[in-house]
């Protein structure tokens, strides 16, 4: 080793010495400290209504504000004000299932313990309170307090029963305790459904208001200034940009300095999608960059070059040759601009590319590429068009089983002998789609059961005459919403969406849909019912999100019903198997994505792009196949990610905090499975309140997150500490409990995977660690506890990390009784997960895979509950 080279490994082994008291000392930084269509609901079920006090049920947070009963979703208004933080949020006044929406609100004098108070603004017959802010207009600049008594004015979106979207005010002189709506009510109406969740605060250089509020479906954030609060000038738009797969809402935007330094200020812009996070559904990505009053300006242009390769094919030629097609889709040459009744078609590099919207999303059909040698490690592509994605198992063309046909719903009524209950007397099987519903596809013939008949608000039961079962297996066709029959009470108009077989005066089997309008096979094994009487049940007794079902075709055969293939995917195949796969996200934008061919090397294979949807977003466009030695991006990974977990939307910061600080917080869900969550008779909770800053790291300005200092004060009892810990396989954490704050250093060595398991116990576990192989940071709660109630819920979450320079990564952990919340390093990466794990489930152990790691250092604190009456 010559000189340069020791003085070059002395220099880094003192710096992993300092990563080392840093790790120790940092927990200090949450001890205390001074004051300073929407696309919504997706689910909606309840759990058994719970028999114990307020606060102890099963899975409720303990330093998580929650409201003592129903449901709450984003938050909204955040302000201190008179030395108290005020918020308000989204809130149903009459049940735990989304509906009704208000502005609920809580005090708290330290952001850490919360007071419920009394409702704040009402939802009435005219309009729903969707998502806004609160600022102290000081000056009485709307004429809505006096001098003496200048007033809290909140904006909210004003969601009236037809559909449009306004924005609204309303106004409290006593402190936000009580509101009285503006009689001029709405202030800011564009007659639009898709124009909500306003974000206002004061901008001292041009001293007006300022207004940042969503083009929902446009993804667009709009602009507006004004001097008094009631007329708004627009001033400009943001976007589209960064993310976009799903609808742009509850915008957010506010100031911070970078590094510390006073004098070199940023913006950031905080826009909620849904869906299309990161994680998947609701999620929020933020954006860096500069304000003058007028515009805010991204410093990230959007451009992006995929990594350079060998093309494999580019659709340019005029002809699909050597490519090979089957059925219409397709047609007979690649596009060169939209077709007929598609929209703009965005991203197609060159002028030719795939689209299989010939004649409209009815067409089917198959194009399949020569075979090839894999040689390169990365296949990059762009595609675009509708989420659909491959199966595994399904069929090609599936046909009906074969049998006795029970049920066809082709007439005028259910069928001879079949009963009604609820809102479904009277009624019969329709003809397709209901009204505004989306595209219903997959039925036989002309007519099924849908009980989309009054939205989703319809409820009741639909049961057949009493038969003998004869046959091995009853299918069926059903779509709709996913909500199970489990025979547990629930609370009116959250219960399933379901098509049960009773037997003996009980459910003996039950099918659900998946949140989608196709019909696809489902099947009952019967075989050892034979012989026996029984009835079908088709069962809505849900109001909420995907409130409704679909059922068509009730076959009494000797064999299951094969799942249909219903994809819009492009497909990888090795050996005639597909191996991966992608498909759209229901944009017409091309976006890349890219096959790791890595295990494949040397094997042949083939590319086949399938269309085989005939409902909404049934085709499928995709450009620029290109072998590459590297991954291409799509917008989803460049974006930046306020959050990678599942589990945080909607958030906003407080309004007049002093010294300039900034401090965010989410609404603790996601509208994937909102309204399935196991818990009441409350339902969802808000993230901890989290410090914000801006740094350079890697040389690119990042937003970092910490939990408020305020957070320190819950700890209870002496820390658990440990030094230099060798781990390979699993072993004791040396601490245990359902509330808990633990931060680690740890070192990667030759491990593949490493890292910490919490709430342990009974077959429950979450795991949180870092993935050498992936190089991602991951939360993965597939073995959390009960992950039935939705098939988005289980799996992992993670985020891309690199290790220090000495191999390290830093996990500091919040882990309540239904949540963790990891923070790492500095701060750049956070992830955030909602579980639900049994009540004796609160060990704690650590972990290594496929070698050893070490815990360079680690703290444990036990974390005392927060809660009202605890």
């Amino acid at each position: 080793m010559n000189a340069h080279s020791l003085k070059g490994s002395k220099t880094l082994a003192l710096l992993c010495t300092a990563v080392l008291s840093v790790g120790l000392a940092a927990p200090s930084t949450i001890a205390a400290a001074g004051s300073p269509q929407e696309v919504k609901p997706a689910t909606a079920r309840a759990a058994a209504p719970s028999t114990l006090p307020l606060y102890h049920e099963p899975y409720r947070p303990q330093f998580h504000y929650t409201t003592a009963k129903n449901w709450i979703n984003d938050p909204n208004g955040p302000i201190f004000y008179k030395g108290r933080y005020h918020l308000f949020y989204q809130y149903n006044p009459t049940g735990n299932s989304w509906g009704n929406i208000s502005w609920g609100h809580a005090v708290s004098k330290d952001l850490v313990h919360w007071t419920e108070l009394p409702l704040a603004i009402p939802s009435d017959d005219k309009e729903l309170i969707f998502s806004g802010s609160v600022v102290n207009d000081a000056t009485n600049s709307s004429g809505l307090g006096t001098t003496a008594n200048p007033p809290l004015v909140a904006i909210y979106t004003s969601a009236e029963t037809n559909g449009t979207q306004a924005q609204a005010l309303a106004s409290s002189i006593d402190g936000g305790l009580t509101w009285t709506k503006y009689p001029g009510n709405p202030v800011l109406d564009l007659q639009s459904n898709n124009f909500r969740d306003p974000k206002v605060f004061w901008y001292a250089p041009t001293k007006s208001w300022e207004m940042v509020v969503a083009l929902s479906d446009q993804h667009k954030i709009s602009i507006y200034t004004s001097k008094d609060l009631k007329s708004w000038t627009h001033q400009s738009d943001f976007g589209p940009a960064g993310a976009i797969g799903g609808v742009w809402e509850t915008p957010n935007m506010f100031p911070l300095p970078v590094d510390g330094n006073p004098k070199h200020v940023k913006w950031v812009l905080v826009v909620g999608i849904n869906p299309g996070s990161y994680a998947g559904g609701s999620g929020d990505q933020y954006f860096v960059g500069s304000f003058d009053g007028n515009a805010f300006t991204s410093d990230d242009k959007g451009s992006y070059s995929p990594p350079k390769g060998v093309t494999f094919a580019d659709f340019d030629s005029g002809s699909y040759t050597p490519w090979t097609t089957t059925g219409t889709a397709f047609g007979t040459a690649p596009a060169t601009a939209p077709l007929p009744g598609q929209s703009a078609v965005d991203g197609v590099v060159g002028t030719g590319f795939v689209d299989s919207f010939t004649g409209g999303d009815g067409g089917v059909g198959v194009l399949s590429s020569p075979a090839f040698k894999v040689t390169r490690p990365y296949l990059n592509f762009e595609i675009g068009g509708g989420n659909h994605p491959h199966v595994d198992g399904s069929v090609i063309n599936a046909s009906v089983p074969p049998g006795t046909t029970f049920a066809d719903f082709e007439g005028a009524t259910y069928g001879t002998g079949w009963t009604t209950t609820g809102d479904f007397v009277g009624t019969g099987p329709v003809a397709g789609t209901v009204g505004d519903q989306q595209q219903v596809s997959g039925y036989l013939g002309k007519k099924l059961v849908n009980t989309f008949l009054n939205h989703d608000l319809s409820m009741g039961t639909i049961t057949s005459p009493t038969f003998t079962i004869s046959s091995d297996y009853i299918d069926m066709l059903v779509g709709g919403g996913t909500h199970a029959y489990t025979g547990a009470p629930t609370t009116p108009g959250a219960g399933p969406t379901a098509v049960n077989l009773i037997v003996g005066g009980k459910v003996v089997d039950t099918a659900t849909g998946s949140n989608a309008e196709n019909l696809d096979w489902k099947s009952w094994d019967v075989s050892a019912l034979k012989g026996q009487q029984a009835q079908i049940q088709i069962i809505d007794e849900n109001n909420g999100g995907w409130g409704h079902i679909n059922v068509d075709n009730i076959v009494f055969s000797s064999q299951a019903g094969q799942v249909r293939n219903v994809e819009t995917a492009v497909d990888l195949l090795v050996n005639g198997q597909v191996v991966q796969s992608a498909t759209g996200s229901n944009n017409e934008a091309l976006d890349w994505a890219s096959f790791d061919l890595t295990p494949y090397y040397g094997q042949t294979a083939q590319i086949q792009i399938v269309d085989q949807n005939t409902g909404g977003w049934g085709h499928l466009n995709a450009d620029q196949f290109t072998f590459a030695d590297a991954p291409a991006l799509s917008t989803v990974q460049r974006a930046h990610w306020v959050d990678y977990g599942a589990d945080f939307y909607a958030a906003t910061s407080f309004n007049d905090l002093p010294h300039g600080q900034q401090i965010l917080i989410g609404w603790m869900n996601n509208w994937n499975y909102a309204g399935n969550i196991p818990t009441s008779p409350w339902r969802s909770a808000m993230s901890v309140p989290r410090q914000l800053g801006l740094k350079t790291i890697n040389g690119k300005v990042q937003l970092t997150q910490q939990p408020v200092r305020q957070l320190g004060k819950l700890r209870t009892g002496r820390p658990v500490v440990g030094f230099n810990q060798s781990i390979s396989g699993t072993r004791s954490a040396e601490i245990s409990g359902g509330t808990l704050e633990l931060d680690g250093t740890f070192e990667a060595g030759s491990a593949k995977r490493f890292g910490v398991n919490v709430h342990t116990g009974s077959g429950d576990l979450t795991q949180i660690g870092y993935d050498t192989i992936t190089h991602e940071v991951y939360i993965d709660r597939g073995k959390s506890g009960d992950v039935s109630f939705d098939p988005t819920f289980g799996g992992r979450q993670s985020a891309p990390l690199t290790l220090d320079r000495c191999g390290r990564v830093r996990l500091h952990i919040l882990v309540d009784t239904s949540s963790v919340e990891v923070f790492t390093d500095q701060g750049q990466i956070v992830l955030t997960d909602q579980i639900f794990p049994g009540p004796d489930s609160n060990g704690v152990s650590l972990f290594a895979t496929g070698g050893t790691a070490k815990l360079v250092a680690g703290i444990g604190w036990h974390l005392t509950s927060a809660v009202p009456h605890s």
